[in-house]
């Protein structure tokens, strides 16, 4: 599954998009300046959207808002690492997640599966609305049509 260049730029443009978890919140033990210049005061709880920050056009260019897993692909072909401050949804410094490259392949693994099997589409005029709340859910779930490949 290294060699699915595309199919880990779909995946990580996914989760830009849609972090499984939308909002984070840290609490400061001791008093700090953000980057920003912004000074937090020590026990103060900050609550960040991860949601929001995948769609913030500092970061991630004009075109912040469309689903493109080439951002994802370096000029030769490689995979484009991002730091984890700027696609946080594994967390980030020494909160990052042990799983990541593990997740990476499993979801690799399980997608392969399904679309060498079947073909996916979503329902015309659907419209997938986010349902925030602590795990990001799609409001009316996510209508496709599937049908089942000729060549299986």
């Amino acid at each position: 599954v290294k060699k699915l260049i595309y199919l880990h730029g779909a995946i990580c443009e996914a989760l830009r998009l849609f972090p499984p978890i939308p909002f984070e919140t840290k609490q400061a033990i001791k008093g700090d300046i953000l980057p920003s210049g912004h000074v937090v005061n020590p026990n103060t709880t900050i609550l960040f959207s991860l949601y929001s920050m995948g769609r913030v056009e500092e970061t991630w260019g004009k075109d912040c808002l469309e689903f493109k897993p080439e951002r994802w692909i370096s000029e030769r072909g490689g995979i484009v690492h991002e730091p984890s401050y700027k696609f946080i949804s594994f967390n980030a410094g020494p909160r990052t997640c042990l799983g990541k490259d593990l997740s990476f392949i499993q979801i690799k693994m399980v997608a392969v599966a399904i679309l060498c099997r079947y073909h996916i589409q979503v329902v015309k005029g659907h419209i997938p609305t986010p349902n925030l709340s602590i795990v990001l859910l799609m409001k009316n779930g996510l209508k496709v049509r599937i049908t089942k490949r000729q060549n299986y």
